[in-house]
């Protein structure tokens, strides 16, 4: 978390930036207003498309195809990116009077892109040009098989490329090393938009007539909102507001998405759900029947069916979970999780590797099988990159394709041990002891007066917020629990706190008191979002909060400072001496332990400001799990972790213990004369 720079905040707001507003974007280190004002454009000139490699021959051959009466196919992928880039794609060409059809791989049956099988198959349908969105950078044989048969390929991507490109007739991808496009982060949709306004010779009449499109793919694939992206969502989200396409107005109705409400947020957790349902659960022609009809009845009915669809997958979504996390190891949590199973819906076990990847805070590869042969989903985690670390394993898989957030691969039943093991290590290399692996990213500390509905409705100065330009993350800091309540059959927890002469209200979603680790009574510090509360006409401020965790007025350090090294053997002598703890840490942490009512179940970090706040002394989080070590060995307590909580329960039976038999203890000592 940074200090927003005084001189600057009072220089943005003399520039017509709110207070709040103006200490978020100090904070952020946008200090300039000429400078601020130019990032948050949504109004900035788009590139013209032909600065992307091999445009042109896309383009030319694209338009041949048309000249000549051929017919064409729009090769997509199954998610949203993918279907909106299938659907636009396919829409502009039959508006211009082309012979198009479009095509998306069964998830289960084909896979992720391009295929023999599909290729076979449109060649038998007449296809001459097969025209790829969101996929097809890495479909190197599958080039080769649609030359042998006649068929001329185009790829449009926005993958990470292989060192060797597909032999097409052009490779439009704006991640070419060879290229020289200004903007990197386009979506699928995003090339395929380029694509239409290549051919159109007219880019503003396409993004006025395809914008919605572009939008809902750019912000489903986490793409940064910035630069040319930017542009492409505000535009978008004006489109949704006034949306002419019956399938998407019926959907954002379905599913409780207002119009004048409609933002980033609400398409990545309303819309795109819902869109990705299809795919995910093997009915594709839903998904595009939905963005391509005009018949307003059969609008309403396919928006129902996708809500439907949605409803199913997240009760098959829960029980991959619930048997993925059964299958895990106790004890420490793992480097990496790597889990295998044949019973596995395809369609959903990204999703599951996600949560599962934010819950243990770990990169998550999880497996459907198949015979000898397994499909992986997997998900990143505090910046591992899962693309690079796949090509670095390529020679234990079968194919492998994706980002350094998202990725998927084929491998042989017997080479999943070993990629475990691999994987491990690489994730056991790349994070460090420096501090835990999950932190929310705050951008200031405020007071309750700056939270002013005129304040929180300024904070509409950085929409659209997404990837690259997030929400702002606030926090208040000593504020008293006056009051918890639960709300939605006990789901959500309802907070209120007060702070000298205020009193603000928050809401905590999927949370609870147990599981928060607080209490009415407790000083705490609130990370949080700010919102405005509209029920029944009245507008009120309240917080969205991200995470709570308890006030202390003394250091407490999130730094391992070498703990994990104790196991190893390879301490250093500087890291030793931080860790042994003295009498009064060992005195302090026992008796806090000691003074519990019932066993402990808490974050590792938030026991230790808990400590901190109690014992009045400063304390690290590494020495706190080192005292913890040193106990266990002598019998004193228990502990595990499991997910992101220690379980700590005392030995009722142990009487008093010499420390200094402690392995642990014995070990330090060693290092520390080392």
């Amino acid at each position: 978390m940074s200090s927003p720079d005084v001189t600057a905040v009072n220089g943005l707001t003399k520039s017509g930036f709110s207070p709040l507003t103006a200490m978020i974007l100090s904070a952020r280190g946008m200090n300039d207003a000429a400078a601020v004002r130019k990032h948050l454009s949504c109004d900035i000139p788009l590139p013209d498309p032909y600065l992307m490699t091999d445009m042109d021959r896309a383009a030319g051959r694209v338009g041949l195809a048309m000249t000549r009466g051929e017919k064409i196919a729009v090769f997509g992928d199954y998610d949203v990116d993918g279907i909106t880039a299938t659907c636009l794609l396919t829409d502009f060409l039959r508006r211009l009077g082309a012979d198009c059809v479009s095509y998306i791989p069964g998830r289960i049956e084909e896979g992720y892109g391009l295929n023999p099988l599909a290729i076979r198959q449109l060649h038998s349908q007449g296809v001459k040009l097969i025209v790829t969105v969101d996929c097809g950078i890495t479909a190197i044989e599958e080039a080769t098989l649609c030359r042998e048969l006649g068929i001329d390929l185009v790829i449009t991507d926005h993958h990470e490329c292989k060192e060797q490109l597909p032999n097409a007739i052009a490779v439009v991808d704006p991640h070419r090393i060879d290229g020289g496009y200004p903007h990197k982060n386009l979506s699928g949709v995003g090339v395929a938009f380029k694509l239409a306004s290549a051919l159109a010779g007219d880019q503003e009449a396409v993004l006025q007539d395809y914008a919605d499109m572009v939008c809902l793919g750019t912000v489903a694939d986490v793409m940064p909102l910035i630069g040319e992206n930017r542009v492409i969502v505000a535009r978008g989200l004006e489109s949704l507001r006034h949306t002419r396409r019956p399938g998407l107005a019926a959907l954002m109705k379905e599913c409780g998405c207002t119009p004048e409400n409609v933002n980033a947020t609400s398409i990545g957790y309303m819309l795109a759900p819902r869109i990705n349902a299809a795919g995910r659960m093997e009915q594709i022609d839903l998904a595009i029947e939905l963005f391509l009809t005009e018949d307003t009845s059969r609008a309403v009915f396919l928006a129902r069916a996708l809500c439907d669809l949605n409803r199913q997958r997240q009760q098959v979504e829960s029980q991959i979970y619930e048997e993925a996390v059964a299958m895990l190891p106790g004890g420490q949590p793992p480097e990496a999780i790597v889990l295998a199973d044949e019973g596995w819906h395809q369609g959903v076990v990204g999703i599951v590797a996600s949560r599962m990847a934010e819950e243990y805070c770990c990169p998550t590869f999880l497996i459907c099988l198949d015979g000898e042969h397994g499909k992986a989903s997997s998900r990143s985690f505090g910046g591992f990159n899962l693309f690079s670390s796949l090509n670095s394993l390529s020679h234990l898989l079968e194919s492998y394709g994706g980002h350094e957030l998202a990725a998927g691969f084929t491998i042989n039943r017997q080479n999943i041990g070993a990629f475990r093991q691999e994987i491990c290590r690489m994730a056991a290399a790349f994070y460090t002891d420096e501090g835990p692996r999950t932190v929310l990213d705050v951008d200031c500390t405020v007071t309750p007066e700056l939270l002013t509905l005129r304040g929180i409705d300024a904070l509409n100065a950085l929409e659209p917020c997404g990837n690259g330009c997030p929400k702002p993350v606030l926090m208040m800091r000593n504020l008293l629990i006056d009051r918890i309540s639960m709300v939605a059959s006990g789901r959500h927890m309802r907070l209120r706190f007060k702070d000298r002469n205020h009193i603000v209200n928050g809401i905590f979603f999927s949370s609870n008191p147990e599981s928060a680790s607080i209490e009415p009574g407790d000083l705490v510090d609130v990370a949080f979002q700010p919102q405005i509360n509209e029920f029944r006409g009245d507008r009120s401020v309240q917080l969205h909060i991200l995470d709570i965790r308890p006030s202390c007025g003394f250091e407490c350090s999130p730094e391992l400072g070498g703990y994990r090294r104790i196991a190893d053997g390879t301490l250093t002598s500087e890291q030793a001496a931080h860790l042994l703890p003295d009498r009064a840490t060992l005195g302090a942490i026992w008796r806090y332990l000691a003074s519990a009512e019932r066993a402990i179940r808490e974050d590792p970090l938030c026991l230790c400001r808990k400590i901190v706040r109690w014992a009045n002394r400063p304390l690290s989080l590494g020495q706190m799990l080192t005292c913890l070590d040193i106990f266990r060995d002598v019998g004193l307590l228990r502990y595990y972790r499991q997910q992101k909580h220690l379980h700590i329960e005392l030995n009722t039976d142990a009487s008093k213990a010499d420390l200094n038999l402690s392995q642990t203890m014995q070990t330090l000592l060693q290092a520390k004369e080392s």
